[in-house]
């Protein structure tokens, strides 16, 4: 068994944590600038631990229209992972993506534009993990990324089943990214208990 929980969660735990969110979104972030073959900026993300029930809200509520990309996370660690962006902020970046041949201005993502959204999560998820990997130099294996649009509490509905056997919050980075627009884009990374024993213990924090 784990010997964490977040009642031991210190300011210094949440300063690692910080860092870790820190660094995953601006890999993602250079991964999203080489993708996109332009010049894009990141603000420092905002990194907070929340209630799973908070989410939604936290996403301008679960009614939003949103963009989301799931996965697996196993290996060393176990959990899951999602990309979030609101759905225009997402049919502008596949449209970035395909070079203006994506329809900004349709309702609905077309095939072409659905498999463009599912490597740009898939980039982004993969290029956040690594630098957990990196850091923590524990081994990380992502699933193949499952992708949908709704609104955002039917997204969370899936992972928020799953979330109850985790633990009872999450680590939420809400990432601005600008390139011709400001882009919200918000990662969340559900590891279970055991596996923020091991991501401290490999940080020499437990």
């Amino acid at each position: 068994m784990s010997g964490f929980t977040f009642n031991d969660m210190t300011s210094e735990y949440m300063d690692v944590l910080k860092e870790i969110g820190n660094i995953g979104a601006g890999n993602a972030t250079t991964a999203l600038a080489s993708m996109l073959q332009q010049k894009v900026d990141m603000k420092v993300p905002k990194v907070d631990l929340m209630e799973f029930k908070e989410v939604g809200l936290f996403l301008g509520g679960e009614d939003s229209i949103m963009a989301g990309v799931y996965l697996l996370v196993e290996g060393d660690i176990n959990g899951s992972m999602m990309f979030l962006s609101h759905k225009k902020a997402a049919k502008h970046m596949v449209n970035q993506l395909l070079m203006g041949m994506g329809h900004p201005e349709e309702e609905e993502f077309d095939e072409m534009e659905l498999s463009a959204l599912k490597e740009l999560g898939n980039i982004m998820t993969g290029s956040y993990l690594n630098a957990l990997s990196d850091l923590t130099k524990l081994k990380i294996f992502p699933s193949v990324p499952e992708i949908k649009i709704d609104m955002a509490g039917a997204i969370l509905s899936a992972p928020a089943i799953e979330f109850a056997t985790l633990g009872d919050k999450i680590l939420m980075i809400q990432t601005n990214f600008t390139d011709e627009l400001d882009i919200d884009g918000y990662f969340i990374l559900v590891p279970d208990l055991d596996s923020y024993d091991k991501i401290m213990k490999a940080l020499g924090m437990a």
